[in-house]
């Protein structure tokens, strides 16, 4: 694995090295200018910039920028951030898009806040300019949705859940175990950290949308029914007991509604008149009962694998500290 490089004793960050880390996927346009400013804002940091099979000069103009460049062959934002933390250890990473919408004078900031403690940075857009900046409605429209769905189901406060501007610790890009492979990535890694009780911080930011000629790889409805997906998918493994119990709930109660008017006929004359009611009535209660225990089954599961998730966490921060030493 590659490790960066220290920084000068006179960087401001002490002896800690640094990654700036910029997946790419056809960025010809803006990539120079985002490693140059990164270069620029974090002069003690390696900046690697990870081609995702562009078909245009992006990993030629990043290289002259003076990045690294390295490719990943398996297509998607996700699948290229779990190559990042695969091959790069260093004290502090931050993440950019390069598309040239993130502005690079927040990052010393966001250092700073991994470096005093914090697990994952997060470069909070919607607190600032984005939705005047962004030209896509239906995103602003998703961005909303998505924020208030897992503000809900988690009990948090966080402004923005999908921003690709992070700085994160070296024990959780170690242990954060990248499941997505395309640009739902920012979504499960919010879950996951919310789920996992992970000190995080918001910091405001300052968005820009993409310049002229700058096209981005999003597609609003597909990506956006993966983000979906990836919610539903979370929230079914993360917190199954109300997933499964309030499903349970529901078959349990069209099962009573539907025994209620059997058990009226049989009430007045003796009889049971409808019987194929009365087994599906039946069979919706106990579908409904083996989901609640279900539920609950899983939750015990969840739990157990929160507490291997703080042992590895502990595992690899005290390893890291050695290493350091």
């Amino acid at each position: 694995m590659q490790k960066t490089n220290p920084p000068p004793p006179d960087s401001g960050f002490g002896d800690a090295s640094i990654a700036g880390l910029v997946p790419c996927y056809n960025e010809e346009i803006t990539i120079g200018k985002v490693v140059r400013d990164f270069r620029a804002a974090l002069p003690q940091a390696t900046i690697y910039v990870y081609d995702n099979n562009s078909t245009d000069d992006t990993a030629r103009i990043a290289r002259e920028a003076g990045a690294m460049v390295r490719s990943e062959s398996r297509q998607g934002k996700g699948n290229v951030v779990r190559a990042m933390f695969e091959d790069i250890d260093a004290d502090v990473y931050v993440m950019a898009d390069g598309d040239d919408t993130y502005p690079a004078e927040h990052a010393p900031a966001m250092v700073e806040k991994v470096l005093s403690g914090y697990d994952m940075v997060i470069g909070d857009r919607l607190s600032s300019t984005y939705f005047t900046e962004n030209k896509r409605p239906f995103h602003n429209v998703g961005n909303r949705i998505v924020r208030k769905a897992i503000n809900t189901l988690f009990d948090a406060q966080l402004n923005d859940i999908m921003t690709g501007y992070r700085a994160f610790s070296f024990t959780f890009a170690k242990t954060y175990p990248v499941l997505s492979r395309g640009f739902e990535i920012e979504t499960e890694m919010t879950i996951h950290s919310l789920d996992n009780n992970l000190r995080l911080y918001e910091m405001p930011i300052q968005y820009r949308d993409r310049p002229e000629g700058s096209v981005s790889k999003l597609a609003t409805v597909g990506d956006g029914i993966k983000v979906l997906s990836t919610i539903f998918r979370m929230i079914r493994e993360y917190r199954p007991l109300p997933f499964f119990g309030a499903t349970g709930f529901i078959s349990i109660v069209v099962g009573l509604l539907l025994s209620a008017s059997v058990i009226a006929d049989f009430w007045r004359t003796g009889l049971v008149l409808r019987f194929p009611t009365f087994i599906g009535a039946v069979l919706f209660i106990i579908a409904g009962l083996l989901l609640f225990v279900a539920g609950i089954i899983l939750d015990v599961i969840a739990k157990n694998n929160r507490k291997a998730f703080i042992t590895q966490c502990n595992g690899f921060a005290y390893l890291h500290r050695a290493n350091r030493s």
